[in-house]
């Protein structure tokens, strides 16, 4: 009879097989090594000239493609005359390179003008060590379970509100070679849709925080982009020298983008939102979309004539080019959530090979109702987790946060708050302050982790608007599974609410549910989707509304979780998690050289 195995046998077999694992999974990786700069430069994306920030000397920047597992590197170099610099990798998890996310004040200090900095990650959900080596392979088990998934994400800037000034571009990740995706397609493409504003982020900077009365709101953009390209009407300028100097509809850069197809394939479209404030909806003249993906996340098909989405959001549809070839047809962003002053983003779905500027035969669709909120929460509950990839969240958790979601003032100045606290930045990133026990840079106070949501008509302006300013921070347990409820509220306004995108760094998150009014802690979680949840790492919180999801802290580091539009972020729309930062590994000294980091900086 052969022997018995003992526990720590079985355990050193287990290891030795999960360590052949990570190292072929290294194995098979590459490296990509992109060099970039940052400038400013003179562009008429919407035919009016504005200083955009450009990557490489474009906007959008170029696309990373990868595949699943490649080690990605990109060396920036900020070439902005006055201007710093951070760049965010929108659904990279940044497992073991916490330092890396990009999230200026929250893990690292900015580049300044004229410095160099190295970006570098993984474009999966291992961790991995110093040498790009797998060191914890009881994460072996989570990247089982949890899924390595393939998808669109987005990388953009993270200083100020410098997104909306052109900073921005697509991370496409592939499945390793010979693996097979559960639905099929012809060719892929890729679509970022934007808004676009002809003041500076320095000017509506400025406005944001002046106090009342001379607070300025951004208000409406000036235009919809599809793919960095708009049309403005020239004409709103008059017809005076410099008005016809400053905005030209002949210029090639304003020209509608083109999406060429070839008639009876089909296409993956990869679509992207990296609005400042608006939401939208997204349409193909007289085509059908199949939702496949959100966020890296494979969705049980659905069809939809009009996608909405949110900044901060991807998804992959399907679409096939089985309409008339003989004509080309619109596809079309409208603002939704918003009262529409802005005009509708235009591109081309160009039949091959009829030519690229052929403009269709037809008015541009109108889009549905921008104060229609129902489709929009249908849209937002039919994305579920597909069979077959399903990956139930935790069944109960260990701490729930509650997030009332309201306008508010401090000390004159206009600002969004969660639980009556605004968030503000200290001048010593969180990631560094904790790592090196500089605890005195920021507030040590507890977060409220809720409101009286019984009292609180979240249907009416607060009788007291006046809120506090903080920068204290949520520390979680490690490996701790926590839910985060957002409620929404009515403004300072009377009869207004926002849709708010919120998005979570260093995770994905269960999408638990969304409910309508006010949410109700003792009788809504029964209500909670545990069976097929869409993970995502973005989610919309809809006006009078509430939206309930779940993540586990089991990704050491600082994380920051925020509302995805520039103005209420910059206003005070965020938190920051904590999680597991005694298992972070040294810092590098390239994040550091602001508040006091510097004492930590080679002389």
């Amino acid at each position: 009879m052969a022997p018995r195995l003992q526990s720590t046998q079985y355990l050193l077999i287990l290891f030795c097989f999960f360590v052949f694992l990570s190292a072929s999974l290294v194995a098979e990786s590459t490296t990509l090594y992109y060099k970039w700069e940052v400038m400013s430069e003179i562009k008429s994306p919407d035919c009016f000239k504005k200083l955009t920030m450009t990557i490489n000397g474009g906007s959008p920047g170029p696309t990373i493609y990868a595949h699943q597992g490649d080690n990605v590197i990109v060396e920036l170099k900020n070439s902005l005359a006055t201007e710093n610099v951070a760049i965010h990798w929108h659904g990279i998890r940044q497992i073991g390179t916490p330092w890396s996310d990009g999230t200026e004040g929250v893990t690292q200090c900015p580049i300044l003008p004229g410095e160099t900095f190295k970006y570098q990650f993984v474009v999966d959900r291992v961790r991995a060590g110093p040498d790009g080596f797998v060191f914890d392979f009881f994460l072996i088990f989570s990247i089982l379970e949890i899924n390595l998934q393939a998808g669109t994400y987005l990388y953009h800037a993270h200083y100020g509100m410098q997104r909306q000034d052109g900073l921005y571009g697509s991370i496409v990740v592939w499945l390793p070679e010979g693996q097979l995706e559960p639905f099929s397609y012809d060719h892929d493409r890729n679509l970022i849709l934007t808004d676009w504003y002809h003041k500076s982020s320095h000017e509506h900077a400025t406005g944001l925080a002046t106090p009342d009365p001379g607070f300025q709101w951004v208000g409406e953009p000036d235009s919809l982009l599809i793919q960095g390209r708009g049309r403005f009407n020239c004409s709103l300028l008059g017809s005076s020298s410099l008005a016809s100097a400053t905005c030209n509809t002949s210029s090639p850069q304003c020209v509608p983008y083109p999406l060429t197809v070839v008639p009876g394939q089909t296409y993956r479209l990869r679509v992207s939102s990296l609005t400042s404030l608006s939401a939208l909806s997204f349409q193909i003249e007289s085509h059908t979309m199949t939702v496949v993906e959100a966020d890296g996340h494979y969705v049980e098909p659905f069809q939809v004539n009009n996608l909405f989405i949110y900044s901060g959001e991807t998804y992959s549809v399907l679409i096939k080019a089985d309409q008339d070839p003989s004509r080309n047809y619109w596809a079309t962003t409208n603002v939704v959530s918003r009262p529409r002053t802005t005009p509708p983003g235009l591109a081309i779905f160009n039949y091959y090979p009829n030519q690229q500027r052929k403009l269709p035969p037809t008015t541009p669709p109108a889009g549905p109702a921008w104060n229609d909120v129902a489709p929009r929460l249908a849209q937002s509950h039919a994305i579920k987790a597909r069979q077959g990839f399903i990956h139930p969240p935790p069944k109960i958790a260990d701490k729930v946060i509650v997030l009332l979601n309201t306008q508010n003032t401090v000390k004159g100045r206009r600002r969004w708050s969660l639980n009556n606290v605004s968030f503000n930045m200290p001048h010593t990133p969180y990631l560094i302050a904790l790592k090196h026990n500089l605890l005195h840079t920021f507030s040590q106070a507890k977060p409220p982790t809720g409101y009286d949501f019984k009292n609180y008509d979240i249907f009416n302006p607060a009788p007291n608007q006046e809120a506090t300013e903080s920068d204290a921070i949520f520390r979680l347990d490690f490996k701790s599974t926590v839910d985060i409820i957002l409620q929404n509220a009515n403004m300072m306004s009377p009869s207004s609410s926002d849709t708010h995108p919120w998005h979570l760094h260093g995770h994905d998150f269960w999408v638990l549910g969304y409910g309508e009014g006010k949410f109700d802690i003792y009788r809504d979680p029964s209500k909670y989707n545990l069976e097929n949840p869409i993970m995502k790492n973005t989610v919309a919180l809809h006006p009078y509304g509430w939206t309930a999801l779940r993540f586990v802290a089991d990704n050491p580091g600082v994380w920051a979780f925020h509302c995805h539009i520039d103005a209420h972020f910059f206003m005070g729309m965020g938190v920051v998690f904590e999680e597991g930062i005694d298992q972070v590994g040294n810092l590098p000294t390239s994040i550091m050289g602001c508040g006091e980091s510097k004492r930590f900086l080679r002389p």
